[in-house]
């Protein structure tokens, strides 16, 4: 069924006019799901069609819940699901068995949507490249042989293979923009706090945040909302004119490579060209910000792991068991004393930011790397991973909701970076540049 690539919005639409039957979704997502194992960590076909038969009824009744009752989400395996393994990508997790939904996976039933799945990931998703050679990794759904973007790795994989409408991952220093970007989709980062992580494992809980991955920003919209349990933005007659956004000059082109740049500059020349004014500024406090991600993230991934990793090492990845334990070498005051100075820097940055719509920068100023050599050489692993984050990382940092957008330039995507909590302006006017960009 050609439908399997239609947008989210699309087949809720259809579905809502009686033109599109969830059921018969449901079995060709099944269907064209069954022996992916390097998509899916495993199917949930009993809850599918349960879900996708009540969704017809209420459909037929004409009580439809919200404009994606009767979707099929794909749902990354860090969130529970009640009955069914949540594994988070690692065999140290193997047989965990949650007894309740994650709370975004019980808001989005509540709205209609159809849980499908459970998608592979980065081993306890610390790591932007999508490679786990514990568990399986996801193909690049655009080009053979090279890595799909981490960590969520199989939600971006599912949704441009047509196995899902769209999907729910993660992203703590990238993984929902990383993966977006290398499969040619839309990713949105929302402000850490925003969306409920109750029943999701977790990496950084300072850092952690909830977002989906898709075909389209009305989309993103549409399951941002859908996880919330809210309306979603109208994005009708959104515009770039009048707009200004800022280009982050300086550290996010450092060591970039040339089609991510050719790609994120003709976006831009669109992007003005459809009205909106383009500045560039290097900002003072990028660098020392960024320079705290080292102190900040591998610690708390650590203490939130250390006892379970060190009781089976062995059962990890090295080179993600590597990142994990260099957490140890940072001590307590330092810790507190990063915390402190990002707070201050949080702030140096709205003020400087404070009169445009959005901050924009290449989503990954490297294009998907070799997966073949990737596991083969950690030094390689290492420089390219470093890189793949460095960008997503900067909205991580200082707290920001994010957005990522094809530019055309395949596997090479162009970041919109909006101010905290102010995801629904983000979505309007990411719709627009959407429209720009074509």
């Amino acid at each position: 069924m050609l439908e399997r690539f239609w947008s989210a919005a699309t087949q809720g639409q259809a579905m809502a006019a009686g033109r599109l039957d969830p059921v018969e979704m449901v079995e060709a997502y099944l269907d064209a799901a069954e022996g992916r194992t390097d998509v899916y960590a495993r199917l949930t076909p009993e809850r599918a069609r349960s879900e996708a038969m009540a969704a017809r009824t209420r459909l037929r009744a004409g009580l439809a819940r919200g404009p994606l009752d009767g979707v099929a989400l794909s749902w990354k395996d860090l969130f529970d699901t009640a009955g069914i393994a949540t594994e988070a990508g690692s065999q140290l997790l193997a047989g965990r068995v949650p007894a309740t939904d994650a709370e975004v996976l019980q808001a989005a039933t509540l709205t209609g949507t159809v849980c499908l799945g459970k998608t592979h990931m980065t081993e306890l998703a610390f790591s932007g490249l999508g490679i786990n050679p514990m568990t399986a990794t996801p193909p690049n759904a655009v080009t053979a042989g090279l890595a799909p973007g981490g960590s969520s790795s199989g939600a971006a994989v599912s949704v441009k293979l047509g196995l899902a409408a769209a999907a729910v991952g993660s992203d703590t220093g990238g993984s929902v923009r990383i993966p977006a970007a290398w499969n040619d989709l839309v990713g949105l980062k929302t402000t850490q706090g925003r969306v409920s992580t109750a029943g999701v494992v977790p990496l950084c809980k300072r850092f952690d945040t909830v977002g989906p991955l898709a075909r389209t920003v009305e989309d993103c919209a549409l399951v941002l909302a859908a996880i919330e349990g809210r309306t979603a933005p109208d994005l009708r007659g959104a515009t770039l004119s009048g707009t200004r956004l800022l280009v982050l000059d300086g550290l996010p082109f450092a060591s970039a490579r040339e089609a991510p740049v050719r790609g994120f500059e003709a976006a831009v020349t669109r992007l003005e060209k459809a009205g909106a004014r383009i500045e560039r500024r290097v900002l003072p406090m990028l660098e020392p910000a960024m320079d705290l991600s080292g102190i900040l993230f591998a610690p708390e991934a650590y203490g939130l792991w250390a006892e379970v990793i060190e009781a089976a090492p062995e059962k990890m990845y090295p080179v993600i068991l590597q990142r994990f334990r260099g957490g140890a070498a940072i001590n307590a005051a330092d810790y507190v004393k990063a915390w402190d100075l990002l707070a201050r820097l949080r702030n140096a940055w709205q003020a400087a930011v404070a009169g445009y719509d959005a901050v924009l920068v290449p989503t990954a100023p490297i294009l998907p790397p070799d997966a073949a050599r990737l596991l083969t050489d950690p030094a390689y692993f290492a420089a390219e991973n470093l890189l793949a984050l460095r960008n997503t990382r900067i909205a991580n940092i200082f707290g920001l909701c994010a957005l990522t957008l094809p530019t055309g330039e395949p596997m090479c995507g162009i970041s919109l970076m909006g101010k905290p909590m102010q995801e629904a302006a983000l979505c309007r006017l990411g719709s627009a540049a959407e429209a720009a960009l074509g």
